[in-house]
């Protein structure tokens, strides 16, 4: 804590399972445009999982070889051990998911300094990775909690996702979660009206675009969509860009029913695996609508990076999604109630499928009105999200909680 004590801003390392190449999801996208814009303003040290990175001041740790054999939660709780340890001489650690969440409280405690944890979801509001981790979950919720219930800052992505916190771990106080939207590069994300990505993957040019992209997971909502499908206009082209699948039983079941939409329509284009930022971007572009189903987003990412690109977004209006995306001037928010079984599935599927679809056709019916709300949404964009403004805002962060040691 030198650097703090003598006044300059403090060393921050930051601690995260995803870093560049490895990004999934959008606490990825999220560290790596924190961190860059971070290293404009003070010294940042990244320490994240997987292979080893060329980059200078970022180094990757790779689960112990004595743990291989274990399940996810106990592999990742092996590699923090060792990230705590290296994190000294830093003034604050900053751990991002529970996948480093526990490196961040173990390093706060070995070394003497300030942990602050951004939540990007929470663990117990994800009930479905109990059939991805098994008896791993109830470890990375025990991780998850363990740090957050000991921070000593905690900073949601949207003010839904502070309601959240507070209610699912109510022995965290108030005080100490503070709110800062992940932001968007509208330098980045813009409008490209290239076309090679279309003709990579025969996207036709002359038809309506309806657009997905995420994981397929259970979070995201893709069998809802695909459900949807069925019902929109013929002349509808839907294209499914796939990230990995969290687990074989969704795997099947969006394989399945994929291909019994393809006896139904055709132009049911499907794309698996992370594409280029180019890729993504003329996509985005081209789409006459961009669908974001999720059954959980705390922020949602990517329905910033479909507007910042001026394409209008249809979206379920769960978590933070409703503080990106404003209904009916950048897209449309489709109503959402929950099972009570705590699955996170909706209570009725088939009238959010219905309304998936409905408000989908509506604007593939409207295309003036679909591209005005489109317009609507790039300015959105650059005008309330920054990263820059998000760095400044984490730093104050970094100064109270060294401030209050």
């Amino acid at each position: 804590m030198c650097a703090a004590d003598s006044g300059a801003s403090p060393r921050v390392d930051i601690l995260t399972r995803e870093y560049p190449p490895e990004i999934y999801g959008g606490a990825g996208v999220h560290v790596t445009e924190l961190t860059r814009s971070l290293r404009r303003l003070t010294d940042v040290r990244v320490r994240c999982l997987g292979a080893p990175r060329p980059a200078p001041d970022v180094e990757a740790y790779r689960p112990p070889e004595e743990l291989a054999y274990a399940d996810g939660a106990l592999k990742f709780l092996g590699a923090d051990l060792a990230m705590a340890g290296d994190c000294a001489g830093t003034g604050v650690v900053h751990s991002h998911t529970w996948y480093a969440n526990m490196a961040g409280h173990l390093a706060g405690l070995l070394h003497g300094v300030p942990h602050v944890v951004t939540m990007h979801s929470l663990e117990p509001l994800r009930p479905w990775k109990a059939e991805q981790l098994g008896g791993g979950y109830a470890l990375s919720c025990w991780m998850e909690r363990t740090a957050v219930e000991s921070a000593d800052q905690v900073v949601a992505v949207s003010a839904a996702m502070r309601e959240d916190i507070l209610r699912v771990y109510p022995e965290v106080s108030p005080a100490r979660v503070r709110v800062i939207h992940n932001g968007i590069d509208t330098r980045e994300y813009r409008a490209d009206h290239g076309t090679e990505a279309l003709r990579r993957f025969g996207i036709a040019e002359d038809r309506p675009i309806v657009l997905f992209v995420g994981r397929v997971t259970r979070q995201k909502g893709l069998p809802h969509l695909l459900r949807a499908a069925f019902d929109l206009p013929p002349d509808a082209q839907l294209v499914l860009c796939c990230g990995r699948p969290d687990t074989p039983e969704i795997a099947a079941e969006v394989a399945a029913l994929v291909e019994e939409l393809r006896r139904e329509r055709d132009g049911v284009i499907r794309i698996d695996g992370m594409l280029d930022t180019t890729s993504v971007r003329q996509l985005l572009t081209h789409a006459t609508v961009f669908v974001c189903p999720s059954l959980y987003e705390p922020m949602g990412i990517v329905n910033l990076e479909a507007m910042a690109c001026g394409t209008p977004v249809v979206a379920s209006a769960v978590g933070g999604i409703p503080e990106v995306v404003d209904d009916g001037t950048t897209g449309t928010l489709v109503g959402f109630e929950a099972h009570s079984d705590a699955s996170g599935e909706p209570r009725d599927p088939e009238k959010f499928a219905a309304g998936l679809a409905a408000a989908v056709g509506e604007l593939l019916d409207d295309p003036v009105r679909a591209a005005a709300l489109g317009t609507a949404g790039r300015a959105r964009a650059v005008e309330e999200f920054s990263w820059d403004r998000a760095a400044e805002r984490t730093m104050d962060v970094y100064q109270d909680v060294l401030s209050a040691r």
